[in-house]
C-alpha cells in the first residue's frame, strides 16, 4: 500500500464517527464525543498521524462497530492497524495480559493513556450513580498503574 492510498485522518474519522452512530456511552453522550476527545488527546500529547487514526478506532472492533476482517484490509498503515488491535480489549482476558500486550506495541500507549484519561474525567464520571463511578475509577486507576502510568 502506497502512502496515498492510505486513508487519510478525515477518512478514518468518519468511519469512525459512521461506525460509532447511535452508540452512547455510559454518561448517555454520543459516543463520537469519546473518539474525538481521544483522538484530540493522541494530538495534544504528541501523538502522530498513525496514532491519532488508531485513536479514532480505538473501540471500533472491541464494540463489534467495525470487524477484525474490515480493520486487516483497511487503507491503514500497519501500525496504526497493531495500535488498534493492542487496545482491542478480548473477552475474558486478564488486565495484565491487555497492559503487557499494550505495553509491547509501539505507539499503543499513548492511546491508551488519552483513552484513560478522558474515561477517568471527573465531568463525565460524575454523572455516573456512585457505585459505577466508584467502580470505573479503580478500574482505571489499576490500568494506569499496570501501564506505569503514573499521576
Amino acid at each position: 500500500m502506497t502512502e496515498t492510498s492510505r486513508m487519510t485522518l478525515a477518512q478514518v474519522e468518519a468511519t469512525a464517527r459512521a461506525a460509532h452512530t447511535g452508540q452512547r456511552d455510559k454518561a448517555g453522550r454520543p459516543y463520537a464525543e469519546h473518539l474525538r476527545a481521544v483522538a484530540e488527546g493522541v494530538r495534544a500529547r504528541g501523538g502522530d498521524e498513525e496514532q491519532i487514526a488508531a485513536a479514532w478506532l480505538h473501540d471500533a472492533v472491541e464494540d463489534d462497530a467495525l470487524s477484525a476482517q474490515w480493520l486487516r484490509e483497511a487503507a491503514l498503515s500497519s501500525r496504526t492497524k497493531d495500535i488498534v488491535l493492542a487496545v482491542t480489549k478480548r473477552a475474558g482476558e486478564p488486565p495484565e495480559a491487555y497492559a503487557a500486550r499494550i505495553l509491547a506495541t509501539p505507539g499503543a500507549l499513548l492511546v491508551k493513556e488519552s483513552d484513560l484519561a478522558h474515561n477517568a474525567d471527573p465531568a463525565r464520571l460524575a454523572v455516573l450513580d456512585e457505585a459505577t463511578r466508584k467502580r470505573l475509577t479503580e478500574k482505571y486507576a489499576r490500568m494506569r498503574a499496570l501501564l506505569g502510568l503514573v499521576g
